[in-house]
């Protein structure tokens, strides 16, 4: 592990355990990685998808940093609000927005809604006329392009929640156009998360390029937004060889294959690949269980904490910070009262006892934010590097 990174494993000693811990050195270090492939592209920006983790002091650095904020609800349109990003670097989506969601939304002065219907569409037209204002849309479309990634992060095929159909494109471009408090201003696309294939990324640019040249064909267009959400994956197997996403590989691709027109901005919504690898979920063994069959290393943290692991089968890397021993064979599991509080099943950590400290890295991105009150449980601090 490059020595900038390492775990102050010292300074964890006393703290009540679970937490979570967040490397504000690294987090920095990647939000540079990402300025300095995008400074030299006219027209890119990024937004934060603030979904993947909302530690109010994280959300600071990344404003102060000059990336925008992606939100999928009016709590995090607040947050963005309360950690100083300004409303026109606020951009919303989700396919359920409220009416008090979609006011803030206008009272704030976002960028622009990501709007996935028809009927939002009207909805929030009748409320910018009520509130004698002006909101500006951008259609999300459903692509219809699948992704390398588990099955309930895919969000581009025709089958899910998301979005417009393509074929109802222009129908709803025309009615945004036609109304009195709607500026029709792009059009927006994601096709799910943790995606490392950057064929993914490079077929909905052909995909973005042919929907483009449709619009123009029937007199639509150049639209001045073109957003193609985020997505980019991380290295959970070996978050310390790779604690940096290849952020060169995914801008390249997207200024490679898709044809932007003259003027046109492009808008990225990048979460877990900010912030993912900067976090870890630091818990204490409680006892060392063994049976026949397996010997169980049962730790003060569960799916509570990290529900990844129990939800979409995610893999964590799992240190033991204090022990030196031997290799040993463990599933690592939770406290909770379900089966399927487990973090690991077959992990190889040095020989672990009672009181040994693991931490579970890549917990910066959809750790904290999904945490849960299951159990009774309290929900754990978050702790930056500097409050330490």
């Amino acid at each position: 592990m490059p020595t900038t990174y390492k775990l102050p494993c010292e300074k964890f000693k006393g703290i009540k355990t679970p937490f979570y811990y967040y490397d504000t050195r690294l987090l920095q270090d990647t939000i540079d990685a990402v300025k300095e492939e995008i400074q030299n592209r006219n027209g890119y920006h990024v937004h934060y998808a603030v979904k993947a983790c909302a530690h109010p002091d994280v959300l600071r650095l990344i404003q102060e940093a000059g990336l925008g904020a992606d939100c999928v609800s009016g709590g995090e349109i607040q947050a963005s609000l309360d950690a100083g990003f300004p409303g026109d670097r606020i951009v919303y989506a989700g396919v359920g927005k409220s009416d008090w969601e979609i006011e803030l939304g206008l009272q704030a002065g976002i960028r622009y809604f990501n709007v996935e219907s028809v009927a939002e569409l009207e909805v929030i037209n009748e409320i910018a006329a009520e509130m004698d204002l002006m909101a500006r849309v951008s259609f999300r479309i459903n692509p219809d392009v699948g992704a390398h990634t588990h099955a309930n992060i895919t969000t581009g095929l025709a089958e899910n929640k998301f979005g417009i159909a393509m074929d109802q494109m222009e129908t709803v471009i025309r009615k945004a156009q036609e109304m009195t408090h709607t500026t029709f201003v792009g059009l927006h696309f994601h096709i799910g998360s943790q995606i490392l294939e950057m064929d993914d990324f490079i077929a909905l640019a052909h995909r973005i390029n042919e929907l483009q040249d449709r619009l123009e064909a029937q007199g639509i267009g150049p639209v001045q937004h073109i957003n193609v959400g985020g997505g980019l994956g991380i290295d959970y197997a070996q978050p310390n060889e790779n604690p940096i996403p290849n952020f060169k590989a995914y801008f390249e691709a997207y200024e490679k294959y898709l044809k932007l027109r003259p003027g046109q901005e492009l808008h990225f919504e990048l979460g877990r690949a900010i912030v993912g690898q900067c976090g870890s979920l630091i818990t204490k063994c409680l006892y060392v269980k063994q049976t026949e069959h397996k010997q169980f290393a049962i730790v003060d943290a569960g799916m509570t904490d990290l529900i990844r692991p129990a939800l979409y089968n995610a893999r964590h890397c799992i240190e033991n910070l204090v022990s030196k021993e031997e290799v040993q064979t463990y599933d690592v599991v939770g406290p909770i009262c379900e089966s399927s509080d487990v973090f690991a099943y077959d992990c190889l950590l040095p020989a672990t006892k009672r009181g040994d400290l693991l931490a579970i890295r890549s917990a910066g991105a959809y750790g904290q934010i999904m945490a849960s009150q299951y159990n009774c449980r309290p929900l754990p601090a978050g702790y930056l590097d500097k409050d330490l």
